[in-house]
């Protein structure tokens, strides 16, 4: 189920002369596409979609987006901010079926780094790929992805195929990806280097 509604109507003028009114009138602009139906030009109150957008759970998540009694299930691609004041400026949804097998990026979060005897003695996690694209059901997208760094030496190499991913998703790249490594620090190699070198005066 999807926990964000949004009540939206259609805009009558499109374009950037239709945006900047939209706006005026205290409205964020946006366009509803997918589902093989033609795109629609629509809006939403800028207070009702600031405070979606601030749940965190707007973006890359199932909404239900509602017009009078009508409604429908769709996820939030995109969310463009304005760059001097911030303020959400323009959106786009895309129609989907809840139970509809969608590709989309989850965000990656590396659990345990606390408890990686590599990043104990100076490693440092190298991030390669901060979003992963997954295949799951619009009404299953996964919160994150997470990966355990736990017992992880320097030298470890965390593959697409290495993950552990919630059931019902599917990677939807190349499981030989690098997903982040755990290099060794420059710092600690110099001081081995010298240690050796040491030894052998």
């Amino acid at each position: 189920m999807a926990e964000i509604v949004l009540n939206v109507e259609v805009r009558e003028r499109t374009g950037t002369g239709g945006s900047r009114e939209t706006r005026r009138a205290g409205k964020v602009p946006g366009i509803l596409y997918g589902g093989a139906k033609d795109p629609v030009a629509i809006a939403v109150k800028s207070n009702e979609f600031r405070k979606a957008l601030y749940t965190g759970k707007l973006l890359g998540h199932l909404v239900t987006l509602k017009y009078g009694d009508e409604t429908q299930p769709v996820i939030a691609k995109a969310v463009d901010m304005h760059p001097v004041t911030d303020e959400p400026w323009h959106f786009d949804l895309y129609r989907v079926d809840e139970h509809q097998q969608i590709k989309i990026e989850v965000p990656v979060h590396f659990a345990h780094q606390e408890e990686s005897p590599g990043l104990k003695r100076g490693g440092n996690l190298a991030v390669v790929l901060h979003t992963l694209n997954v295949s799951c059901p619009a009404d299953h997208i996964p919160e994150e992805i997470v990966i355990d760094l736990k017992g992880l030496e320097i030298g470890a190499t965390i593959r697409v195929s290495d993950l552990k991913l919630p059931k019902g998703v599917t990677a939807a790249v190349d499981g030989d990806l690098v997903v982040a490594s755990i290099a060794g620090s420059r710092t600690g190699t110099e001081a081995e280097g010298e240690g050796e070198a040491g030894g052998e005066g």
